[in-house]
């Protein structure tokens, strides 16, 4: 894959645009591409995904569009679903609806510093981080990331009791799927499941409380 290119939005406004705050627009060929393009937001910048011998005309053409269309997408969700209130409150919603109304967060936030985690979470003070790059993508996506990562509040690690609660939310399957496609398209170093997803001392604590059989412990 050729490295990335850097534009401004600038340079791809067409006229009686009115272009919205998007500082930078990163534009990634790949020879694994051959007809497919796609585009995302990474922190403040949106990222567009070509195929390697498409021609510039064609690329200026398929940028412009594509930032479009994230933008768009953007816009629809309503700006108070993109608060951290908004997104306490959902949380709440989801520990009612499926995990018997149990362990709510102390604090849950949007950042967007993360560059390998879809979220995460220190279930030994009951906080959860999510990406940004959440914001943007359908509803039930980031409904399955809030489970995840609301049922590590009651069980540490990745064991048959932890997805017993997560597979509660019936689309779990489907969010999964999502989640991977994005990082596949995108060649993001994020782990598969959000298998990754704790603090490094949450880690040490569950192995440490797990019994020698193997199962893990509540941390509920």
């Amino acid at each position: 894959m050729s490295g990335p290119a850097q534009m401004s939005f600038a340079d791809i406004e067409p006229a009686g645009y009115a272009a919205p705050v998007v500082p930078q627009v990163e534009v990634r060929r790949s020879a694994r591409r051959r007809r497919t393009v796609s585009a995302y937001r990474d922190g403040e910048r949106i990222v567009v995904l070509l195929p390697a011998r498409m021609s510039k005309a064609d690329e200026h053409r398929w940028v412009e569009q594509m930032v479009q269309r994230v933008v768009a997408r953007e816009q629809k969700l309503p700006r108070p679903a993109r608060s951290d209130a908004a997104l306490a409150k959902r949380a709440g919603e989801l520990v009612d609806t499926y995990l018997d109304g149990r362990r709510y967060p102390s604090s849950i936030r949007w950042v967007s510093t993360m560059r390998t985690r879809w979220a995460s979470c220190t279930p030994s003070d009951g906080t959860i981080r999510m990406s940004v790059r959440l914001a943007s993508m359908p509803p039930w996506v980031l409904d399955y990331v809030l489970v995840h990562e609301l049922a590590h509040l009651r069980v540490a690690g990745h064991d048959e009791r932890f997805w017993a609660l997560v597979n509660r939310y019936p689309r779990c399957e489907r969010a999964r799927g999502y989640l991977d496609g994005v990082s596949a398209a995108a060649h993001l170093p994020i782990a598969p499941d959000l298998e990754d997803d704790m603090s490094d001392d949450d880690c040490a604590a569950a192995a440490d409380q797990r019994p020698a059989n193997g199962s893990s412990s509540s941390v509920a």
